[in-house]
């Protein structure tokens, strides 16, 4: 069975890459824009992992991470947190909220699929 990843991502040129190169390596991919409704897509949905970007229009990836962390059937749910802000200020925001990686736009693929292929177990 195809793992189910879940990118929360309200940048459309980054969605379509992420979904190309993701699909590409056998993943089944997702997407949802919106920082307001993501908590709730992310529940009923059940993905595998998720890749949250932290600047979302209606709710911020922070908070959408510290709800998830705080039910206990997402409290283990791998987490990869994207930003466009690389400062340690984030990524120690990112750690303390309970990102599983944290993950500084521009990108590699290469980088992207390495860190991918580590939170769904699946080695690099």
């Amino acid at each position: 069975m195809k793992k189910h990843v879940l990118l929360v991502e309200d940048e459309p040129n980054i969605v379509e890459a992420l979904r190309f190169i993701l699909s590409r390596e056998g993943w089944e991919v997702t997407t949802h824009a919106d920082g307001a409704t993501a908590l709730s897509t992310i529940r009923q949905a059940g993905p595998d992992l998720v890749i949250l970007d932290v600047m979302l229009p209606g709710q911020s990836g922070f908070d959408i991470l510290t709800a998830l962390r705080a039910d206990a059937r997402f409290s283990d749910l791998p987490v990869l947190m994207l930003t466009a802000k690389g400062q340690s200020r984030d990524r120690d925001l990112a750690e303390r909220s309970g990102a599983s990686l944290f993950m500084t736009k521009p990108f590699s693929n290469a980088e992207m699929l390495d860190s991918v292929r580590q939170l769904l177990g699946q080695g690099a």
